[in-house]
């Protein structure tokens, strides 16, 4: 049987399967060839796809696969060995390029896989971001609503306006139901319901303290569910239909308990908690948030705090208004004393006037008698008497100046003066009475005690005149030392100032001075009265009574005021004793230290006595007082004219008079009359030297004078000396003021 190349003739069945072969095989070639085109056009417009090389790859596969369709064409024909062998190595390359695909797939797909993961997770994690937002705009949504209620609950510090305006803010933010707040009451073993939501005047049901829910709520810090049946929760008739909604407890701290009574509620309960009760509504599903409990455990706490603040503030109020009630009685006694101040102060310068107006005159005419012929017994009484008037006179200045010093009004005058004219002007005065009891004294001023000095030169010379005089006083025999000079820092730490603490300053030094004497001496127990006023050493007032008791008192007000103090030292009676005070003085400009500064004296030992012919006006209410004026005057030669009233002295002065002589007492008419008597004699050289007699030349007086042009101030009672030392330096200077 011969072979032939040819093929066999097919059944009209099979050319028709042949048939369809043919059109398949060409569309899946044709689009085996589409897919590569679609794969290159991804490939090109996709940046960031991570395996295009597997897809150039898969394309390859694709168009192998089609090239084998395509070629299989031929196939369903005659055809020749060359399109046997493309085939084959088509079908070959297809083969490979499909296992090496099927291969690279392996590692592809868990690839893939571990991105589909890595997909979900970042699902999951966007998620729970989700929810993690969801928490904080919760969150966020609670802290406004806290912040809402804090300022509702803050807006007032009344105890009862912030605990209804808590329930209230609770019940509309939370939606609530019911909200109720249990206090603790008298006994301290119930809760009583004092404040709900929908109830005005709630009944006041009572629970006991130590039941167990209420005791596991106080033992926690958060807000706790509790059961609907629970009698604390018992807070309105539960109806049929419905079940009651959830119930939460917390407690409320309640700081400060005081006047914050309910009924007969303690100042001080037993127990630091109240209990507030929240219900949701019993027609609904709802159910606590973590949120919504956290809501209501801040503003529990923030409940507390306001109520703390508003006892704080109730305190602060009874405080204030006790203060205020202490206020108006410290002002009531303080006018009363200013008051009684006054009167005292006004009966003091009336007595003062009335008991110098006859000491003037006990004083002018002893004096004019005394210069007068005498027997020596004569001449004793007339001394007897002036030593006597002289110590009235002594006793009513100290009790003026202890009055001032006692109401404050007496304030140091400062002014630049000579520190070493004021030791020998002491030692003048002292010298005297010294030499009479034959007693040495000694001054002895150390070469740095600065020659001037600023400070009150009268107070200090009125200290420095006391002391020694205390000295010559007590001492029957011996010798006095008195001892001026600079203290220095290191004696500032005296053991026996303890309360003494000087505070140097630049321009102002410290002068410490000693008086020491050999006279009665003193117990030590003794001391310390000495400076109390109306008091006095036993051991003195025996050997010496005469005295006040008030000198050394006076003393220490005195150096007390110049920032100084005062104490005395003695080993016992008969041993003498050492008194030692130091004040506070300030140092002159160079400039000023040269130039002696004007204070007028009255030191009628070195003036002119010739007032023969000198025309003198007297005005004064009082008779008496102006006779013994007149008699003074007219016993140095003037010429003396007296009149009684204002209006007279007007009229009758004239300028043939060169000094006029006033009693400023009587109030305002002195000081009208000075200012009169200036506009009736326009020029200055025509106006008479106007003097003021008065029985109190403190610093207000003083400045009245000047202030209406008088040319001096004298303190009566006045002597003949006096009177001759005044018109001399009147004369001479043309002003003169003494002060007390």
């Amino acid at each position: 049987m011969e072979s032939c190349n040819c093929v066999e003739p097919q059944l009209p069945a099979d050319e028709l399967l042949m048939k369809y072969q043919y059109i398949s095989d060409f569309f899946i070639a044709v689009a085996y060839f589409s897919i590569p085109l679609e794969l290159i056009y991804f490939v090109k417009k996709s940046a960031v796809f991570p395996y295009r090389w597997v897809l150039v790859q898969f394309g390859a596969f694709i168009v192998l696969c089609g090239a084998t369709h395509l070629i299989n064409l031929w196939t369903f024909t005659m055809h020749s060995k060359t399109v046997a062998i493309v085939m084959t190595t088509a079908k070959v390359l297809t083969a490979v390029v499909s296992c090496a695909t099927a291969l690279m797939l392996v590692h592809i797909i868990p690839d893939l896989l571990s991105v589909k993961t890595r997909e979900l997770f970042l699902k999951n994690k966007a998620a729970e971001l989700d929810r993690e937002m969801g928490l904080i705009r919760t969150q966020e949504e609670t802290g406004r609503h806290v912040r809402m209620l804090t300022h509702e609950i803050r807006s007032t510090l009344d105890r009862h306006t912030i605990l209804k305006t808590t329930l209230v803010e609770l019940g509309r933010t939370l939606a609530l139901e019911e909200c109720a707040l249990w206090m603790p009451t008298r006994t301290g073993l119930e809760l009583q319901l004092s404040y709900t939501l929908r109830q005005q005047n709630p009944v006041g049901y009572t629970v006991p303290i130590h039941h167990p829910v209420i005791n596991q709520v106080f033992s926690s810090n958060c807000a706790l569910p509790i059961s609907p049946n629970c009698p604390v929760a018992r807070l309105r008739p539960h109806g049929g239909k419905f079940m009651p909604g959830e119930v939460v407890a917390v407690r409320v701290p309640l700081l400060h308990l005081s006047n914050f009574q309910i009924y007969d509620w303690p100042e001080v309960s037993t127990r630091n908690y109240a209990l507030m009760v929240l219900m949701l509504p019993s027609d609904s599903a709802r159910q606590w948030h973590v949120h919504e409990l956290e809501l209501v455990e801040v503003v529990a706490d923030q409940v507390a705090v306001a109520l703390s603040h508003a006892a704080i503030l109730e305190e602060s109020m009874r405080a204030r208004d006790m203060l205020m009630e202490q206020n108006v009685a410290l002002d009531l006694a303080r006018r009363e004393t200013e008051t009684a101040i006054h009167t005292r102060n006004d009966f003091l310068a009336v007595m003062n006037h009335e008991m110098r107006t006859p000491m003037h005159a006990i004083i002018a005419l002893s004096s004019l008698l005394q210069e007068t012929e005498l027997t020596a017994e004569q001449r004793l009484m007339v001394e007897t008497i002036l030593k006597s008037i002289n110590l009235l006179a002594t006793l009513i200045n100290d009790v003026l100046d202890l009055s001032r010093l006692e109401d404050g009004s007496l304030q140091l005058e400062e002014a630049t003066f000579n520190l070493h004219s004021v030791f020998r002007e002491v030692l003048n005065l002292i010298k005297p009475v010294a030499s009479v009891k034959k007693l040495s004294l000694t001054l002895q001023i150390a070469a740095d005690l600065p020659a001037y000095a600023i400070g009150d030169e009268k107070r200090l010379m009125q200290t420095l005149l006391n002391v020694v005089g205390n000295a010559v006083k007590f001492s029957k025999e011996g010798s006095i030392y008195i001892t001026a000079f600079v203290a220095k820092p290191e004696s500032f730490k005296d053991a026996r100032i303890l309360d003494f603490h000087p505070v140097p300053s630049v321009g102002h030094f410290y002068l410490r001075v000693q008086v020491k004497d050999s006279g009665a001496g003193i117990n030590p127990q003794d001391i310390p009265k000495l400076f109390t006023k109306f008091a006095q050493s036993q051991t003195l007032a025996t050997r010496n009574p005469a005295g006040s008791g008030l000198g050394l008192a006076i003393c220490k007000r005195f150096v007390n005021l110049m920032e100084g103090e005062i104490w005395i030292e003695s080993e016992g009676a008969g041993k003498g004793c050492t008194a030692t005070f130091m004040v506070k003085l300030g140092i002159p400009d160079q400039s000023n230290e040269s130039k002696p500064p004007f204070a007028p004296k009255i030191m009628g030992s070195h003036v002119s006595t010739n007032f023969v012919g000198l025309k003198v006006l007297v005005m004064g209410d009082n008779r008496i007082s102006r006779s013994v004026t007149k008699g003074l005057l007219m016993h140095l030669g003037c010429d003396v004219t007296t009149v009684s009233s204002s209006e007279e002295c007007l009229r009758v002065v004239s300028l043939e008079h060169k000094v006029v002589f006033m009693d400023v007492y009587t109030g305002l008419d002195g000081y009208e009359l000075a200012v009169r008597i200036h506009e009736k004699f326009a020029k200055r050289l025509d106006r008479p030297l106007i003097v003021a007699l008065t029985g109190n030349t403190n610093k207000v007086t003083k400045e009245k004078c000047m202030r209406v042009g008088m040319n001096g101030l004298i303190l009566k009672p006045v002597s003949v000396e006096k009177m001759r030392g005044v018109l001399s330096e009147l004369l001479e200077r043309r002003v003169l003021f003494e002060t007390l």
